[in-house]
Parts: structure tokens; sequence; C-alpha cells
């Protein structure tokens, strides 16, 4: 199969682990780079001996997808590019900086007949992979993303740069729509939020409870859910899934059984557990390759900018509500 063409703009932090693996990845020629950045232009040609090209537009008309991982601000200018000149999209998340640039995304992916993709990577997290293997139905989310310190994020409040993985996470999962958003938070270090806990109410009545803070003691990325006889636990950062489930028991219970008493009338309870095998991979890597599969075989992406969208428009509806109750400079 023919292999795709492809372009990376932004060489940071990130940038440079997607140059990395796309080097790696066979569906794909990686034809070169773009970077604002002469620092960052130097590193990379030194570390991976690929071409620089000398602007965005260059590098968009000599490759057939590329792949957009510059700081949020630029994300709307540089897709907008991509899309009238009907390449395929990646673009790194949130998807932009205002629902409306998104919205617009959205109707020029239409227009070019192109694939896009967001880069919500947690989506190919091993151990949500794992998770899938069961039922997945929640009525109650608790999710908890916590990060030590890094000046690096600081542009961007700390929904869009953490609480956003699990509010895509929690779309995902819960087949409604919502409802209600309330949310609470306070500025520490910068001038946004930089802890932030989030109720989300869906129409189905599922509700979701999202605490992100990016100035923790420790790193934590952990989702329970609960549903009808069954709790499961996402470990994001550690790739460790439990599921706790519970079955009526039928006749006697064994000798090491753990058993539940209901109340009188109802009929006890079996409790199992199970922790699935997860099997490790490269997020970022299997990510990317999705987007691979999706160009050459015509398929949908994993990932769509629709789905972005729905992200950032919670996202957003959580900062409006931040905005309303959020203490600062404490």
């Amino acid at each position: 199969m023919k292999k795709i063409k492809i372009g990376v703009i932004g060489a940071g932090h990130l940038g440079k682990i997607h140059i990395k693996l796309l080097k790696e990845i066979e569906a794909f020629e990686l034809c070169g780079f773009y970077d604002l950045s002469d620092v960052n232009t130097k590193k990379v040609i030194e570390e991976y001996g690929i071409k620089s090209f000398g602007s965005a537009d260059e590098l968009i008309e000599s490759v057939d997808a590329v792949d957009i991982v510059t700081p949020t601000l630029f994300h709307y200018e540089n897709a907008v590019k991509v899309l009238r000149n009907q390449k395929h999209l990646f673009i790194e998340k949130p998807i932009s900086s205002t629902i409306d640039e998104a919205q617009s995304l959205i109707e020029l992916a239409r227009e070019a007949n192109i694939r896009a993709q967001v880069g919500h990577v947690e989506r190919f997290n091993p151990a949500f992979i794992a998770a899938q293997q069961f039922d997945l139905t929640p009525m109650f989310i608790e999710t908890h993303r916590l990060a030590e310190f890094n000046p690096r994020g600081l542009d961007v409040p700390v929904v869009l740069d953490l609480m956003i993985h699990d509010i895509d996470i929690m779309l995902h999962l819960v087949k409604s729509n919502v409802k209600r958003v309330s949310a609470s938070g306070v500025a520490v270090v910068s001038d946004t939020a930089d802890i932030c806990n989030a109720r989300i109410e869906f129409d189905n009545g599922c509700v979701a409870n999202l605490t992100s803070s990016r100035i923790s003691m420790k790193n934590m990325r952990k989702t329970r859910l609960f549903q009808k006889d069954a709790y499961i636990s996402i470990d994001f950062l550690n790739k460790e899934v439990e599921m706790v489930q519970m079955h009526d028991l039928q006749g006697e219970p064994g000798p090491f059984d753990m058993i539940m008493e209901i109340g009188e009338g109802r009929p006890s309870k079996k409790i199992s557990f199970n922790n699935p095998e997860v099997p490790p991979n490269n997020a970022i890597k299997m990510e990317l390759e999705a987007f691979a599969y999706s160009i050459q075989h015509k398929k949908p992406t994993a990932v769509s900018l629709h789905d972005g969208y729905r992200a950032l428009d919670v996202a957003y509806q959580i900062l409006d509500q931040l905005e309303k109750t959020m203490v600062r400079n404490i």
C-alpha cells in the first residue's frame, strides 16, 4: 500500500515525540516539519536529520497529511490552511481555542472530504482499551487527574490542559446529552484555575464528578465508574483495571465466596473481582497508526473533529461556571 506523505507543524516537546514516532510507522513517509522557533528547528534537524520547511504553506503543499502539534493558539490558523488544501489532518487536543473555531473546522473538513482526527490520546491508553471488554454503562463517574507542577502548561487553564482528557472519555462513555454543568476552582500559581472540580449531569441521569489539579504533590490519573451491580476502576497512569461485580447468589455459597446481604426479601449478592491483563502499548503511536488506517482504508477516524468539538464545548461550559465561582490568588 502506498505510503502517506506526512509533515509536522510544531516541533516543541510533544512535536518531537510525534516526529520520532512517525519515523517508526510503516504507513507514513515523514517528509519534514515546520516550527517558528529557530532553536526547536535546529534541535530537530540535529536529532532526527529530517527536512525543515521554510513555511507552513510550503510543508502543506508537499504532503498528503499534516500533523499539527503547535500550542493551541495556533491550531486553527494552521488547520484552516490544511483543510483548504484538502490534506488529511491530525490535530492535537484541544481541537482549537474557541467553540466557533472548532465548528468552522468541522465544516471545512466536510467540504474538503478528508480524514481528520483529534489527539485525545487517552482513548488509546492500554488500561482504557482493556476496560472496554466490559459492558461500560456508567451512571456515576468520578475522575481524578492530578499533576505535579510544570510551568510548561500555564498558558491555558487546567480544564483545557488536563481535565479535557477526562471530559472526552466521559462523553465517549455516556450516550446521552449534557443537561447541567457546575464547577468551582482556585487560581494558585497562575491567573486561571489551577485546581478545578466539575459536576456534569446528563439527560439519562448519569452524573460525573471531575477533579483536576496541576499543583499536586503526586501524579494521579484515575477514573472510577459505577453502574448497575458493578464498579470499574481505570488507572490511566499505572495502566491497571479492576472490575468488581455483584451477581445474584445461586445455591449455597462456596467457602471462599464473598457474599453481600442486601436485605430481607432480596437475594444475597456474590461479589467477584476481575483484574484483566493490560497489554502495554505506546498510546501516541497507536493513535497515529489509527489515523493512517483511516486514511488508507477510507474509514472514519477514531476521534473525530465532532468529538473534539464536544469536549471543548463542555470544557467551556465549565470555564464559564468557573468565572462565576473561582477563588483567585490564595
